[in-house]
């Protein structure tokens, strides 16, 4: 767990991390889930398709055995016919059986993995096949685990076996005497709850296996602190660049602001801590614009910059500062301010000759 240079993985992994993984087709999935399921449908499968079993099968020994007691001498044209015919009943009887068993074993694995399709897998990898690999892999925890698993697996299946066949042994040798379809019926049932009981068993084990698999998934993906904060960098970007490119934005947005200073009609001020820059044009603007606004040296940077190009300066503390707390940049101020700055505007406008309606 101690690997990687940022230290021990102690970190879950990252949303990012979690769509490579599952692109490389590594993806969280319990085999044992999936063999349970297919366990489950070939042994139900078979109670469902016996039917259909029996009648093929049935059918095909009235034929071919009163068929082989009559026959004087064999051809290779009969051989051909009764094999022919062999294959075709096995393909009947088994097919609809193994195929009803792939599908659900698809679908218990497909589920699992959220229906993932990936080539990734079946990729040849060079590192497979050194020796000191594979080693490592014969005796990695996961393998001593499915040793373990397989071990209790074939200890519960034989000691089940021996308990259930100590109890009815004696009632499955008397179906002997019994009629073929009742004996018959009976040893599937008998079948059937040896199946059910094994069931119980392995889904516990299942349970187990879907456990321990989602935790040993997520202790791979683990993180150490440093491959999360390069995963960031990646994918946010560096913390230092970014906030770079933060200055050099808000130095550009401050030249364009002084670059208006010039073209505003008035520059409220208090005297030293704020200023605000208004524009008001008649014809376009439905009320007076910010056109810029500073606090200390940027404050200073405005009244000196409109002191340059003869812009008025008009000194009021409350007004300055209220501008400067609630309008946005290039905002227009609020209703509650217009007479106070339309008094201000019309002394403005008369000292330059403006017309104001």
């Amino acid at each position: 767990m101690a690997d990687g240079p940022g230290g021990e993985k102690t970190e879950k992994a990252t949303p990012k991390k979690r769509r490579d993984q599952r692109k490389k087709g590594n993806v969280f999935t319990s085999k044992d889930v999936a063999t349970l399921v297919s366990f489950l449908m070939g042994f139900y499968g078979l109670k469902f398709f016996f039917p259909v079993i029996y009648r093929n099968v049935k059918a095909y020994l009235l034929r071919y055995l009163g068929y082989m007691v009559s026959i004087e001498e064999f051809s290779m044209g009969t051989l051909q016919s009764i094999g022919m015919e062999t294959m075709l009943t096995i393909a009947k009887v088994v097919l609809p059986f193994l195929a009803a068993m792939v599908a659900v074993g698809v679908l218990g694995t497909a589920v699992q993995t959220r229906f993932l399709f990936t080539m990734e897998t079946v990729k040849p990898k060079f590192s497979k096949l050194n020796p000191i690999s594979g080693i490592k892999r014969l005796f990695s925890l996961k393998n001593v685990v499915e040793l373990l698993k397989n071990l209790v697996k074939i200890s519960i299946l034989l000691i089940f076996l021996y308990m259930i066949l100590q109890g009815e042994l004696l009632d499955i040798a008397r179906t002997i005497n019994m009629d073929l379809v009742i004996s018959t019926k009976y040893v599937l049932d008998t079948i059937m709850k040896i199946v059910f009981r094994l069931t119980m068993a392995f889904a516990a084990l299942a349970a187990f296996d879907y456990l321990y698999q989602h935790w040993d998934y997520e202790r791979q993906l683990k993180m150490t602190k440093q491959e999360v904060k390069e995963e960031f960098k990646q994918t946010e970007g560096d913390p230092k660049v970014k906030g770079k490119i933060r200055d050099i934005q808000r130095q550009r947005a401050r030249s364009r602001m002084m670059q208006a200073v010039p073209e505003a009609d008035v520059v409220i001020r208090n005297p030293t801590h704020y200023a605000v820059a208004l524009r008001y044009d008649i014809e376009k603007d439905n009320a007076p614009i910010v056109v810029a606004k500073g606090q200390d040296a940027l404050a200073l940077r405005i009244v000196k910059v409109a002191e340059e190009h003869d812009v008025h300066i008009v000194e009021n503390r409350v007004l300055a500062r209220a501008l400067y707390a609630v309008t946005p940049l290039n905002g227009e101020i609020p209703q509650e301010y217009y007479g106070t700055v339309a008094e201000i505007l019309v002394y403005v406008f008369k000292e330059n000759h403006k017309v104001i309606l």
